[in-house]
């Protein structure tokens, strides 16, 4: 997803995805230590880059309610 796309989410969308893309990464990583071929090898990047995404935008709300 695009940071345009998750800034329009709210937060509790916001943690329910970053909870599956968590889990979604769990599961890519344990199939490559089993030695399972790996059918999408940057896929492991680009859900790594959403979870950075996901929380990057968190930190900016967070940081906008504090100054208020």
């Amino acid at each position: 997803m695009r940071a345009k796309e998750l800034r329009k989410l709210k937060p509790e969308d916001l943690n329910s995805q970053l909870q599956e893309l968590k889990l979604e990464l769990m599961k890519e990583l344990s199939n490559v230590k089993m030695g399972r071929p790996v059918k999408n090898p940057g896929k492991i990047k680009e859900i790594k880059k959403n979870i950075a995404r996901i929380l990057t935008i968190k930190r900016e709300l967070k940081a906008r309610e504090g100054k208020r």
